[in-house]
Parts: structure tokens; C-alpha cells; sequence
């Protein structure tokens, strides 16, 4: 019994950190006014087999309506089209450039790498890093530059809409801003004194440029798989403002296409996690457990079949219904579909099983793969 009111009790501590965040997290306003006058930004893509994507991003950033801005995609060695439709799209619009990466060294990550390059070639006073399969609404640009500037960030970042296209997508995707908006206090990172890093998601990154530099640019994270974590720490290690904000709006994103790509992806992240702090994402495993997963299967076992107290009963049905609101609040601000919510644990327990998978990996020195690239557990790259 006391366990179950612990539980509940760390489920209800979860429930207000999320509303106060849900609340907390600003908005782009689609009526922001310009700045005058109106800075350069540099837009920087890298693209590295994005053929699927490429086209949509840089048509959608094509149609901004902001004045002043360029479009620099960068063709990490590619394999397939991607430099051939960048070139068709640049042939009509002098704001669109293709440059091609140099070979990945050794000691660099592949996406910090083509990061780095973009941002030496960049002219613009902010720097706006985007992935190659996000998509832009007209008055991206124009209404998250007025936000960086109210908010006198040096970086912000956020959560752009995740778009579902199939059923696993639908599943899976949509637990990732859940259990981020349940744990983080992101709240109270935002109004402390002293800068704090914030939550950095690498679909979106917008610096002021000289802020960017300040770090080091992607130099300082030059090794790191998961570097858009770590950049944000950077940012406030260095004394700059660091802002999460609600990009859905402004932005979407096709992360993953299908289940597999799901895995892997999932499973890069966590493996780098892993080898950074493996007995804090071994806590994160069970905190996620026994909170979020074990209530279904205590509902089963003790209030289906009748076979513990009443009141013991109560409290697993109150846990279940905490989880199912608060996936209800994230799933609504971020429009994920409705059927998402009722198959929680499916889509936990696959978030488990990878986090298992990437521990293994890890602890036997396996290494992980992305994208035909290998980081194994010897190399410097995490």
C-alpha cells in the first residue's frame, strides 16, 4: 500500500511539473514585427542522404517571408540525389547554396562536423541550424527571431511538431516529448540567475552568431553523438542565455521514417547517454518503469481479477489516470494523434527495450551505427 501512494504521489509531483512547463514554454507569434533593420540570417542544412527530404525543407524555407536571409545546405557524402535536387532548387533562387563536405577526421561526429563547415561559410549575424526533414511555416524566420530577441537568448532551441505516418510512428514518436515535459524542469531553468542549459533538441538550433562562436562553435562538441545536449550546456557553462520553446507552430519534422529507423536512431542517442552517465539513463529506465509502464500490468493483476483491497485498487486506477492526463496535455499542445495516449505502454516499453539494447552494446563494447557510420566504444566519439 505505501509503495502504490509513493508512486502516486511521484506521478502527481510529475503531473505539475508538466503544467507549470506546458505554461512556461512560449510560443513564436505569427504577428511579431521585423527587427529594422532586418539582420541576415543564415539558414545551414547538412544533409547527408536526404534525397526524401531535402526538397520540401528548403522549398518551405524558400517561402519565408522574412527579407533578409540565405539558405546554405551542405551534402555530407551523400549516396543518393541529395546534391543533384539542391542544385536544381539553387539554380533558381541566388539564397540557396550547396557546398559538399569535407571527409568526415576521425575525432569528429559526423553532424557536428557538417555543422561546423556550414557555420564557417555562413554570413549571417544569427545562425539557424535545421534538419534536413524539418518543414517551415512562412513566418518561421520572422516570429522566432523576434522571440530570440525578446528573450535575449544566445540559443534557442525547442520542440517542433513531430509528425506520425504510420501506426508505429504514431506509437512511439509522440513519447519522447512526454517523458522530456514530465521530468525536465524547464520551468525553473529558464528563471534562474545564473544561466542554466535548457532542452536542446538538434532539429532546431538558432544562434546569435556571436554566441556561436563564443563556444567554439560545434568544435566544442566536436566528438559527441548526442551534441545538441551538450551544446546547450555549453552555452550556459559560457554565461549565455539558453531558451526551450514551443516550436510546433512554426515547425514540424518527419524524424524516423518507419520502425527500424526508429530503433536505430533511438539507440544512437541512448548509447552516447549511456557511455556520458550509464547509471543515470539505468535510472531514468526504471523511474520510467515503474511509473509509467507498471500501473497497466498492476491493473491487470489486482483490479481486473479482484484480488487486492479496495483502496489499493483506487490507487492504481488514480496512477493510470495521472499518466493518461498528462500524455492527454502533451499530446494535444503538440497535435499527436488521439490513439497515441491509449497504447502508452506499448510505446514505453518499446523506449525500454531500446535503452536495454544500447546498454548492451555499450557494457560488451559493441559500438553503434548511424547513417553507415560506426562509433565504437574505443573511439573518442560518444
Amino acid at each position: 500500500m505505501v509503495y502504490q501512494i509513493v508512486i502516486a504521489a511521484i506521478l502527481f509531483v510529475f503531473l505539475v511539473n508538466l503544467i507549470i512547463n506546458l505554461r512556461s514554454l512560449r510560443r513564436p507569434d505569427e504577428n511579431a514585427k521585423v527587427p529594422q533593420p532586418a539582420p541576415l540570417i543564415s539558414v545551414l542544412i547538412p544533409a547527408r542522404d536526404e534525397e526524401s527530404n531535402i526538397r520540401t525543407c528548403v522549398e518551405s524555407l524558400q517561402k519565408q517571408d522574412y527579407p533578409n536571409y540565405e539558405i546554405l545546405v551542405l551534402d555530407d557524402n551523400s549516396t543518393d540525389n541529395t546534391s543533384a535536387i539542391v542544385k536544381q532548387l539553387a539554380a533558381n533562387d541566388d539564397r540557396v547554396h550547396l557546398y559538399f563536405g569535407e571527409p568526415l577526421p576521425e575525432d569528429w561526429a559526423g553532424k557536428p562536423y557538417a555543422c561546423y563547415q556550414l557555420a564557417q561559410k555562413a554570413k549571417g549575424d544569427w545562425l539557424l541550424f535545421v534538419d534536413a526533414d524539418t518543414i517551415h511555416e512562412t513566418h518561421m524566420l520572422r516570429s522566432t527571431l523576434a522571440l530570440a530577441i525578446e528573450e535575449k537568448a544566445s540559443l534557442l532551441s525547442g520542440f517542433p511538431r513531430q509528425l506520425t505516418n504510420s501506426f508505429s510512428q504514431k506509437l512511439i514518436i509522440p513519447v519522447f516529448y512526454f517523458i522530456l515535459l514530465s521530468w525536465v524542469p524547464m520551468w525553473l531553468l529558464h528563471h534562474t540567475k545564473k544561466p542554466k542549459p535548457s532542452m536542446a533538441i538538434g532539429q532546431f538550433f538558432f544562434f546569435a552568431k556571436d554566441d556561436y562562436w563564443r563556444i567554439g562553435g560545434h568544435k566544442a562538441v566536436k566528438d559527441k553523438i548526442v551534441e545538441d545536449l551538450l551544446m546547450g550546456i555549453a552555452v550556459a557553462k559560457n554565461g549565455g542565455r539558453h531558451v526551450a520553446v514551443d516550436l510546433s507552430p512554426v515547425t514540424a519534422t518527419n524524424m524516423y521514417n518507419d520502425m527500424g529507423e526508429t530503433w536505430r536512431g533511438l539507440g544512437r542517442s541512448i548509447y552516447s547517454i549511456t557511455a556520458m552517465a550509464p547509471l543515470g539513463i539505468l535510472a531514468a529506465a526504471l523511474l520510467a518503469y515503474y511509473t509509467f509502464i507498471a500501473p497497466f500490468l498492476w491493473l491487470v493483476n489486482g483490479v481486473v481479477t479482484g484480488s487486492e483491497p479496495l483502496i489499493w485498487r483506487g490507487l492504481v486506477v488514480l496512477q493510470i489516470i495521472i499518466a493518461l492526463f498528462m500524455r492527454w496535455l502533451v499530446d494535444n499542445r503538440f497535435r499527436e494523434p488521439a490513439i497515441s495516449m491509449w497504447f502508452q505502454p506499448i510505446g514505453m516499453l518499446f523506449y525500454l527495450a531500446d535503452v536495454l539494447y544500447a546498454m548492451g552494446r555499450w557494457l560488451v563494447g559493441a559500438g553503434i551505427s548511424w547513417k553507415e557510420r560506426f562509433y565504437s566504444k574505443e573511439s573518442t566519439v560518444e
